[in-house]
This record gives structure tokens, C-alpha cells and sequence, in this order.
């Protein structure tokens, strides 16, 4: 009995064997799924290759290109002006700005021109003896002399023998002793070299001021200079001469200047170097802040394309027909958002928008931008 069950398990296991292989067999028959591919759609350019600016962004304070600090070499009262002397008032060039009260030196200036031509008075019946033909010529000076005026120049000696005679007699000595005091006269009144502004007033009308010390601030508002920094490695593109367009910082206003100096001179800390550009136009005012964009010399045969658009930082995709290929290239300058190319010929077609998962070989249906 035990026999015939084992014998009818062994039958049964035979058969469940051969159904199940023929089961799996049929499986195997089957055709398999059909996937349909997925191509993307990409934009697409027309590469056309030409000379590009290149364009350095940077930024610094505006300054006046005429400014300067008003001092004093005299010691006085501060007289009172028609204009008064405060931060805002305007001057036309040669008005006086201040004014310090110079009584005193002016009567002992004019002490010092009495005491000259009194020397010259004295020694002119000498002249007439021992120099007659020159007697005329001195007696002229004198007559033109007017204590109330400014001392005219000595007349010029013929002889060694005529000057070794008037210096001998003091009157070389207490004329420039004279004329040292009229030069410092000048300097109790300061009038204005140019058309400009006060911008920084430190004293005030009645107020004691003493020599060496700083009265104010004084500019000229037409024209000013703006101070950038530049890299150093672009340095040899820079140009005296080139225009330079400059913003505000919300960029609601801008202005043409012009780049006048490039300093020869690299900062050692920041390897850079300094331009300055010149610039005039309403609404500039000393101390803004202004950005620029230096319009250096020009990249020949290149094209200008979105950093984003950069592979591994030497490539980008091109497409061949349908196909994407990876192609190296040359990028010779980096802006803020762009870089500029070299490398690829008139013609080309590139992607002219970032595609995400992108790579070499893949398959894409393109619409071109440039047409």
C-alpha cells in the first residue's frame, strides 16, 4: 500500500512539472510592451559670430574734480559779507568769500610804505650827483609812488655801481619789506577761484580765526570724477577716451562720462588698479554713490551668450540634425550674467535655453529663436 502512494505522488508531481512548464513557455511567447520614446522640445539659436564690447561693472563715490579746503594764513575777525558764509551759498569766480578784518596790518603796511619813500626821498639829491643821467628815471618812480596803491616794481640799475648804491642805502630792503606785506594783505580776503559751491562752513562771522586753521569746504558743481576699481588682469583693456555709461544705484538715472586717467599703479591688496572718469550733467552731486559699466576694447569673432547655458564651464550643447552634442569652447570674458565665447562657427545651432537632464546624444526636436 505504501508502495502504490508514493508511486501516485510521484505521477502527480510529474504532471504539476509539465503544466507548469508549459505554462511559463506560453508567458514566454508573448510579445513584449511597446514604450513610446519621449522627445523633448528645445530652443534653439543661430550662432553669428562678432565683435563684442566688453563690458567691466564697477562702482565708487563722485567727486568734485575742482574742490578745495579753505584756510587761513592770517589771524583775525571774521567780518560780516553780503553772502553769508554757511554750507549751500554760491560764489561766482573772483567774489570774496570771507573777509578777516585787517586794520591793523593795513596801517602798519602802510607805516612801511611811508618809511620807504622816505629812504628813497632821502637819497635822491645823492642820485642826482653821482648817477645824473639816471636821476630822471628815479625821480619818475618816485612820483608814481601812492601810498594808497600797490608798490610798482623798482626801476632796473644800469650799473654794478648804481645797485651796490641803492641796496648800500637800505632801499631794496624796505621795499620788499613793502611788498611781503602787501602779499599778505591779500590773504585777509579769499575770493573764489571758480564758479562753485559751499559745502562745509566751520566758523562763523564774528568768531576769532588763527592762521593754519580750516574755514570750510569749496567746489565746483559742473564737473566731476568718479574713482573705480578694475581688476587687474583687465587692466590692458582699458582706454583713455572710452565712454563709460553710469547709474544711480536704483538705475532711474543715468549719465555719459568718459575715462581721463588709469593709474599705473597695482593695489597690492586687492590686485587692482584705479580709473577715473569725468563726467558732467544735471543732477550729479559730490559724494554719490554711482555704478558703471566700462565699455573696454572690443572681443573680434566671439559670441555673447548666458552663463547658465555653460557646461562643465568650457562647453556647451550644440545640436547636429536632431541630436545634442557636448562642444568645447573658449570663454574669454565673464559678466555678472553673460559670458563671451570663442570657439564656435557662424552657423552653428545651439541651445538658446537651460534644458534640464541634458546630455551628449540626446534626441530633440528644436524651435530656433533667431528666425
Amino acid at each position: 500500500m505504501r508502495q502504490k502512494i508514493i508511486i501516485a505522488g510521484s505521477i502527480l508531481l510529474l504532471v504539476l512539472a509539465v503544466f507548469a512548464g508549459t505554462k511559463i513557455a506560453e508567458m514566454g511567447s508573448k510579445e513584449k510592451p511597446k514604450f513610446n520614446k519621449v522627445v523633448k522640445t528645445v530652443y534653439t539659436k543661430t550662432v553669428n559670430n562678432k565683435a563684442i564690447p566688453v563690458k567691466i561693472i564697477t562702482s565708487g563715490n563722485l567727486a568734485a574734480k575742482n574742490k578745495i579746503d579753505l584756510y587761513t594764513e592770517v589771524q583775525g575777525i571774521l567780518n560780516p559779507m553780503k553772502k553769508e558764509f554757511r554750507a549751500g551759498t554760491k560764489f561766482y569766480k573772483g567774489q570774496t568769500i570771507l573777509s578777516i578784518n585787517s586794520d591793523e596790518f593795513y596801517a602798519n603796511l602802510q607805516a612801511q610804505k611811508s618809511a620807504f619813500f622816505n629812504s628813497l626821498t632821502s637819497v635822491m639829491p645823492d642820485i642826482q650827483l653821482d648817477f645824473p643821467n639816471q636821476y630822471v628815471k628815479w625821480q619818475n618812480y618816485l612820483n608814481s609812488l601812492d601810498i594808497n596803491k600797490t608798490t610798482p616794481k623798482l626801476p632796473s640799475t644800469n650799473s654794478d655801481k648804481e645797485k651796490f648804491f641803492i641796496s648800500g642805502r637800505g632801499i631794496l630792503t624796505s621795499y620788499y619789506n613793502v611788498k611781503n606785506l602787501e602779499a599778505k594783505l591779500i590773504k585777509y580776503n579769499i575770493r573764489a577761484p571758480f564758479n562753485g559751491t559751499l559745502t562745509e562752513t566751520l566758523v562763523a562771522e564774528g568768531s576769532l580765526v588763527r592762521s593754519g586753521q580750516k574755514l570750510g569746504e569749496f567746489i565746483n558743481t559742473d564737473v566731476f570724477e568718479l574713482e573705480v576699481n578694475v581688476n587687474e588682469a583687465y587692466a590692458d583693456l582699458l582706454k583713455i577716451g572710452n565712454k563709460v555709461t553710469v547709474s544711480n544705484i536704483n538705475n532711474t538715472k543715468s549719465w555719459e562720462a568718459t575715462v581721463i586717467r588709469v593709474n599705473a599703479k597695482v593695489d597690492q591688496t586687492t590686485q587692482s588698479i584705479k580709473a577715473y572718469l569725468q563726467i558732467k550733467g544735471e543732477g550729479l552731486r559730490d559724494g554719490m554713490y554711482l555704478n558703471a559699466a566700462l565699455q573696454t576694447k572690443k572681443i573680434e569673432n566671439a559670441t555673447e551668450i548666458p552663463r547658465k547655458l555653460l557646461v562643465e564651464d568650457t562647453k556647451v550643447f550644440i545640436i547636429n540634425d536632431t541630436i545634442l552634442n557636448l562642444k568645447t569652447i573658449n570663454p574669454v570674458y565673464f559678466n555678472n550674467e553673460t559670458v563671451i565665447i570663442k570657439g564656435l562657427e557662424n552657423g552653428t545651432t545651439m541651445l538658446s535655453r537651460s534644458l534640464p537632464g541634458a546630455y551628449d546624444g540626446m534626441l530633440v526636436k528644436t524651435i530656433n529663436e533667431t528666425e
